[in-house]
């Protein structure tokens, strides 16, 4: 894949390009800032780009703002968001966009290698990934008045591990149980979320969007 790097520590930065290109990925350009972000982007039209959420000057949300600005001007472009810590507000704008080709993690998860490049690898696919701690505390915000709240604790789970991105597949592995069964708790998730005759959106995608804007 082609991947851009924003990130200001240059120890992370340069970290980063060399996994990457060791990985045999293409790295036309890394940078320190967003503006410069949105630059390269224009200028190398990458797969991937991989963003800091706070960057120079101000170090508040610069990364995230080009992140947005990219995913609007040019949708085909995916965006693979890095944090120190979860950062609620920038995590629920940016996954309340469109969680297709979007991923966000916290840097500690960086420095397990497998972890991140398994990120990347889904977010390019156009697929999402979702850092565990992320989807936690975005999940811990709802109420008793919210309709996740009917869901079974094993349903959460699910869903929680369908916010990361995972396949049917991957959670059952996660989970320890047969696919079939996460079918059928996807299925009574939808149920219990009023999706089940939604057409022409995913559900997935939905049924994380929910709890998002709830």
């Amino acid at each position: 894949m082609r991947v851009i790097l924003a990130e200001d520590s240059t120890l992370l930065r340069e970290g980063l390009l060399r996994l990457l290109l060791e990985e045999g990925h293409e790295v036309p350009a890394a940078v320190s800032d967003g503006q410069a972000l949105v630059a390269a982007v224009d200028e190398h039209r990458p797969d991937v780009v991989v963003v800091d959420v706070r960057m120079p000057p101000t170090h508040t949300d610069e990364g995230l703002r080009a992140a947005l600005e990219i995913r609007r001007r040019r949708p085909s472009v995916k965006v693979l968001v890095l944090s120190q810590y979860v950062e609620k507000r920038y995590a629920t704008e940016l996954m309340s966009a469109d969680v297709e080709g979007v991923g966000y993690l916290l840097k500690d998860r960086v420095a397990q290698v497998g972890d991140f490049l398994d990120a990347l690898e889904r977010v390019g696919a156009g697929g999402a990934a979702f850092d565990p701690e992320v989807v936690r505390q975005l999940l811990a915000r709802t109420t008793q008045l919210d309709p996740l709240a009917r869901l079974t604790a094993r349903e959460r789970a699910v869903l929680e591990r369908m916010a990361q991105g995972l396949t049917n597949a991957s959670i059952a592995q996660a989970l320890h149980v047969s696919q079939s069964a996460v079918e059928k708790h996807v299925n009574s998730l939808f149920d219990k979320l009023r999706l089940s005759h939604t057409t022409g959106y995913s559900r997935r995608v939905l049924a994380v969007l929910h709890f998002l804007k709830s």
